[in-house]
């Protein structure tokens, strides 16, 4: 007797993938804010309240995919990749979020996700994607590292007294 395995994949998301992605997105953010460089993130760069808004506007741009990644066609992950014009006129794919719930990790789903916005980036003429990993978060960084991804910058920061 065969053991059913379960089946990961990867598609657009869709209207009906909001409430999950909803959900996803707040696990991301209780993951990421403690971590080191993680308080800065969630003011600045994480996306702005109202999340269910800002995440339907996402389905209708054609310079942003957002995808969710699936184990059994239910959602375990969602992605971003938005592209961005620089001032010479070429383009760049940023990996906004990606993000696969921990129980779901280490079985190929975010890898199929970046794939498909790195693929969204190179069919928009990108010249390079960009992703985002705080410097706590080192299975972020190895991740990106696997990927194919290496550093080009290095944001330094200096807390003041009160933050």
């Amino acid at each position: 007797m065969a053991i059913p395995t379960a089946e990961e994949g990867v598609r657009p998301a869709r209207e009906g993938d909001v409430p999950a992605i909803l959900e996803l997105a707040a696990a991301l953010r209780l993951e990421l804010t403690p971590m080191r460089g993680g308080g800065i993130w969630s003011v600045r760069e994480s996306r702005p309240e109202p999340l269910e808004a800002a995440y339907k506007a996402l389905l209708d741009r054609t310079d942003a995919l957002m995808v969710v990644g699936t184990i059994d066609d239910t959602p375990v992950g969602f992605g971003v990749g938005e592209i961005e014009t620089l001032q010479d006129g070429t383009r760049l794919g940023v990996v906004s979020e990606l993000f696969v719930d921990p129980e779901a990790r280490a079985v190929g789903v975010g890898e199929a996700m970046l794939g498909a916005l790195v693929d969204f980036c190179t069919a928009a003429g990108c010249i390079g994607v960009d992703a985002w990993a705080l410097p706590g978060h080192r299975a972020a960084k190895n991740f990106f590292e696997e990927s194919g991804f290496t550093a080009r910058a290095i944001v330094m920061h200096h807390r003041l007294p009160g933050e």
